[in-house]
């Protein structure tokens, strides 16, 4: 192999040939938090499970946590899935299209902002 094909294949290996998270979605706008400060306990985790832990010790988007992390969204959605059954962190999922509020809605509080 070259040294092109190496970047290729450490995702794909890091994950164990995953392509989804053993739990939640991981929608790109989903935010994400950390409540474990270590993962000293858990036998199977990567060097990049702790880097997506520290980074997210605020709460963070998952496409933000892609960008800092310099991983493949695919990966961290992976590695973000395995967090979540660690139970290292926490997930908050944009809201269904159902429970935002209508057009109109924000049409007549913004008319009657406007009006004071």
């Amino acid at each position: 192999m070259d040294d092109e094909a190496v970047p290729l294949v450490r995702p794909y290996a890091l994950v164990r040939g995953r392509t989804h998270a053993r739990k939640g979605a991981f929608d790109l706008v989903s935010y994400v938090v950390a409540v474990m400060e270590h993962l000293d306990t858990w036998l199977e985790t990567e060097p990049e499970h702790t880097r997506l832990l520290s980074l997210c010790r605020q709460p963070l988007s998952v496409s933000e946590l892609t960008a800092r992390s310099g991983l493949p969204i695919g990966v961290v959605r992976v590695l973000l899935g395995d967090l979540l059954v660690m139970g290292a962190i926490r997930v908050r999922e944009p809201s269904p299209d159902g429970e935002r509020p209508s057009l109109s809605l924000i049409r007549m509080v913004l008319a009657g902002l406007q009006a004071l």
